[in-house]
């Protein structure tokens, strides 16, 4: 439950989130619905999301769109190795709900590859978006390079690593000026199995006019230690 005037008329309203739980409360459930009860009508607004089950489900509200009202976050785990998760933001602004951001349309504009190439290195790349970033990972050691380099740097044959789906959206206030938050989205590279990841493709993401843009796109990868 979070309280906040999401509606902007000046009255602070309160927002749940609805579900059956398989377990502990608190842990996975299903059939979650977010419900907007309005605290100078007390009318209730009931919103049944598209993907409605999952793990420690969560609200945040806060200002994304510029409005001067605080929209509503959804966020749950998916569960799995994966690490996905699922989110939605919803405006609220005059008792009209508009969704804002869902986590399966960013999947869909922002997909990459991840393909090893000679030298030991990484390309993590999009067709759709014209952006390419390239990976070193000769740091990885002799075990593991072995696996896919002969002794002169070279393929031995062709290795496919990926990029998952959205695992991670933060919430984050770029400036001390202003009232209003931009995202940050986080997407795991990963090498030829799950547990392998090589790094993140970071995108800040900020609101203009009618939707997220991304205004910074990156790729962040670990540190390793100097010699």
């Amino acid at each position: 439950m979070k309280m906040g005037d999401v509606n902007g008329d000046g009255m602070l309203d309160t927002v749940y989130l609805y579900g059956q739980f398989d377990g502990p409360p608190g842990i996975y459930a299903h059939n979650i619905t977010l419900v907007i009860h309005d605290g100078r009508s007390t009318k209730s607004t009931t919103v049944h999301l598209k993907n409605n089950a999952g793990y420690n489900p969560r609200l945040f509200l806060g200002d994304f769109n510029k409005d001067g009202v605080p929209d509503i976050m959804v966020s749950m785990d998916t569960g799995g190795s994966g690490g996905y998760r699922i989110f939605y933001i919803y405006s609220f602004k005059n008792d009209r709900l508009q969704e804002l951001f869902n986590s399966d349309h960013y999947d869909e504009k922002y997909e990459f590859e991840a393909h090893y190439v000679d030298y030991y290195k990484v390309r993590v790349e999009s067709s759709q978006l014209n952006v390419l970033f390239i990976i070193d990972i000769s740091y990885r050691g002799i075990d593991y390079l072995s696996q896919f380099y002969n002794s002169d740097g070279k393929l031995k044959n062709p290795v496919q690593g990926g990029v998952l789906g959205i695992g991670g959206l933060f919430p984050i206030n770029t400036t001390n000026t202003n009232n209003y938050f931009d995202l940050l989205a986080m997407q795991r590279i990963i090498g030829p199995t799950n547990s392998d990841t090589l790094g993140y493709v970071e995108n800040l993401l900020t609101w203009q006019d009618v939707e997220f843009i991304s205004n910074r796109l990156t790729v962040s990868v670990f540190g390793v230690n100097m010699k």
